[in-house]
């Protein structure tokens, strides 16, 4: 634990225990230029939200969605790079499971969780930061990163042991949601006029990369002056998040506006990464 804490060039403070301490005022390492602060006067996107698309249909081995669901994916990955889905094969147990789960672990106490601190050599384990810039502006948040694939990068001696139970959702979790992840990208091949295992193997194939981060965002005295996440986009080929419902707050940018995602029971937010947003828009 020492070694990766002092792998940064500052020392590491939790966002967390910063939160739990009571301060009536953030420190201004979190506060943001004026331009990417959050502003209750942008105009309300009303009840503007992502496409929620219905996967009934769509198995590991079958692909019977119809010609319209088809399209819509179609339209959603081009118009907004984000959808929903639904009936999407992963249990809502589970889903439910792996949320409390983590939950579960940033409410351990510290000690606890810094036998896990990360280092800026590969950010895995517990972190309260990206980047090893002096002085940066950071955002208000924890968060927890591990390897999932391909197998010579997963390590199970940096996920977290505690609770007792956490190694084990965390793995069957993490099997799921790169089944989910084939079969969509499977209907993404399909959409773009090439074999259905094409992007799988683009990336991989059986040997292909999938990571798992949490984002942990503690309450904040001065919420219109920061960020728990900047703004990005996703520079990998396809991310799959699991909300809260009691943390909201995820937008996407459409249309020079920000868009405010309002999660539907059990749904998976689908954000199309960097690498297969540019296949897209090159192919059309």
């Amino acid at each position: 634990m020492m070694n990766s804490l002092q792998d940064w060039p500052e020392p590491i403070v939790r966002v967390q225990s910063l939160s739990e301490s009571g301060l009536p005022m953030i420190p201004d390492r979190y506060v943001k230029p004026l331009s990417d602060r959050p502003s209750s006067n942008r105009p309300e996107n009303g009840d503007a939200n992502i496409p929620i698309i219905d996967l009934t249909g769509l198995t590991d081995d079958e692909t019977e969605l119809s010609r319209s669901t088809m399209d819509r994916i179609s339209s959603a990955c081009r118009d907004w790079g984000f959808f929903q889905v639904v009936n999407h094969g992963v249990s809502p147990g589970l889903m439910d499971q792996a949320r409390e789960t983590w939950r579960s672990f940033f409410h351990l106490p510290m000690e606890i969780k810094q036998a896990y601190a990360n280092s800026p050599k590969t950010y895995e384990g517990y972190g309260s930061r990206l980047g090893i810039e002096k002085g940066a502006i950071l955002d208000w948040s924890d968060y927890y990163y591990l390897h999932y694939l391909p197998l010579t990068l997963k390590d199970y001696n940096k996920w977290p042991g505690s609770p007792d139970y956490c190694r084990e959702v965390i793995d069957e979790y993490g099997k799921e949601l790169v089944k989910l992840g084939g079969r969509i990208m499977k209907v993404l091949s399909i959409n773009l006029g090439l074999n259905e295992s094409h992007l799988q193997n683009a990336f991989g194939g059986e040997n292909i990369g999938a990571c798992v981060r949490v984002n942990f965002y503690p309450k904040c005295p001065q919420p219109d002056l920061t960020l728990g996440l900047s703004s990005h986009s996703d520079p990998g080929g396809l991310t799959i998040l699991l909300p809260d419902p009691e943390v909201l707050g995820l937008q996407v940018r459409k249309d020079d506006r920000w868009i405010t995602v309002k999660p539907a029971r059990h749904a998976f937010i689908v954000n199309i990464g960097d690498q297969i947003q540019v296949g897209i828009l090159a192919f059309h």
